[in-house]
């Protein structure tokens, strides 16, 4: 490298935002992802001793992906290459292809492949790699914030170690914000600037995991905020708010404000409130809540509080769990709105709440009172001869698939566990079941 080189890069590291010049060099210098790359687990003893294999590094945006590449890109002694899965083509991989090729058999230098957004490379551009993956040619580092299961094709995970990467901690992104400000060498830290505690837990909540989102309202922060009379630039949380455009509400996800919160919503739904229902959910949403927390919730209010009245809801909510952790934020606010919405909107009854709460209470009474003979298990050599199954009505031989029959043991035979309502879908169950026990009166 010549001076003109030299001068050249500096410039362009100056220029650079300030989450990409505070990228870390080295594995001791990332934060959080200790899951992963703490001391003794795998990816960090294969980063340290250079002796990695294909990987593909899976989580939200602003987590490490990146990051750790660079770090691997740093340490290794291997030919590192980049591209991004956006913007390059065949050709582009073709060129890699050939240079890993001459430098693997005229030097014996592997070469490490970082294919940064893999997952939009199409079925084609990626069965192209699989060859070079598998005799060794390229040593792949993919990096996706989709689930590969679904977008990276099943030979190429086949032949690569999957790391997820989570969210970061919120004293990780407060960790990576200080060093942002107070950093001379890679930071903002000569600009003489100061950051507030309450600025300071904001950016870390408001961020939601996502470092490059808190690092680039600091540098936002700082460049456009003028001097105080002690000559030092004051990060207060009327300027965090302004440069991550968020209003600071009163949420504590650990605190009693994220439980009144989410009892504020579940009751909203339970009292068939829908516009009360979205309004907590934006809270919770504007907050940055886990919107895995808030599915779950809902599943549970589908069933506890709807039941049978209306026996979709509890389609609705798990189908709405499943496709918030596929489609993420902010489109899941669109899929969680619907089924909060559906299931504030639909019937209710907590008959099958009671049902089972119920029969849990009669089990504690008397956990073991014996199977009826009749109904024990008769699918095995010599049951017969003890007995079991003998007397047993096949239901699907009589009329309506009905007949009467003992099924409870006899110490609880003649109870009550399940009583449904005139509601919705439930009325329908009453309806059969009354006609049922007319039916076996009249027998």
């Amino acid at each position: 490298m010549d001076l003109f080189d030299y001068m050249r890069q500096t410039s362009e590291q100056q220029e650079a935002p300030l989450a990409a010049r505070m990228r870390p060099t080295t594995i001791e210098e990332v934060v959080g992802q200790e899951h992963i790359i703490a001391p003794g687990r795998l990816l960090y003893r294969a980063i340290k001793a250079d002796k990695l294999r294909s990987v593909i590094f899976y989580g939200p945006p602003g987590t490490g992906k990146t990051t750790l590449a660079k770090v691997i890109a740093n340490t290794t002694s291997a030919n590192f290459e980049q591209i991004n899965a956006t913007v390059a083509g065949k050709k582009d991989m073709e060129d890699v292809v050939s240079k890993a090729r001459d430098n693997l058999g005229m030097f014996g230098k592997k070469t490490i492949l970082f294919i940064d957004e893999i997952h939009r490379f199409n079925k084609g551009q990626q069965d192209y790699l699989l060859p070079f993956v598998e005799d060794g040619t390229l040593i792949l580092i993919g990096a996706t914030t989709e689930n590969p299961y679904f977008e990276v094709n099943g030979a190429l995970l086949s032949r690569s170690q999957i790391f997820e990467l989570k969210p970061l901690s919120k004293d990780a992104v407060k960790t990576l914000i200080m060093r942002a400000v107070t950093d001379k060498e890679k930071g903002m830290g000569s600009m003489n600037a100061e950051i507030t505690d309450e600025a300071l837990e904001f950016l870390a909540d408001s961020a939601g995991g996502d470092a490059r989102s808190a690092l680039n309202a600091v540098e936002l922060g700082i460049l456009t905020t003028e001097r105080s009379e002690d000559g030092l630039i004051h990060l207060t949380l009327d300027v965090a708010q302004e440069c991550i455009q968020k209003r600071a509400i009163r949420y504590d996800k650990s605190g009693d404000n994220h439980y009144d919160t989410i009892s504020a919503f579940i009751k909203s739904m339970r009292g068939s409130d829908p516009d009360a229902a979205v309004y907590w959910l934006a809270r919770m949403l504007y907050a940055g809540e886990d919107i895995k927390f808030i599915a779950r919730r809902m599943i549970i209010c589908a069933s506890e509080d709807v039941g049978n009245a209306d026996p979709q809801a509890l389609v609705v909510a798990t189908a709405a769990a499943q496709a918030v952790e596929r489609i993420g934020m902010p489109e899941s606010q669109l899929i969680l709105s619907e089924a909060a919405i559906y299931i504030a909107s639909a019937p209710k009854s907590n008959a099958c709440t009671n049902a089972i709460f119920a029969a849990m209470n009669a089990v504690k009474a008397d956990p073991t009172p014996p199977v009826p003979v009749h109904l024990q298990d008769a699918h095995y050599r010599g049951s017969a001869k003890l007995g079991h199954g003998v007397g047993y009505k096949y239901a699907h031989d009589y009329p309506e698939h009905y007949v009467k029959q003992q099924y409870l043991p006899d110490k609880v035979q003649g109870q009550v566990f399940y009583s449904p309502t005139d509601l919705g879908y439930e009325n329908t169950f009453k309806t059969r079941l009354e006609h049922l026990k007319k039916r076996e009166n009249e027998l």
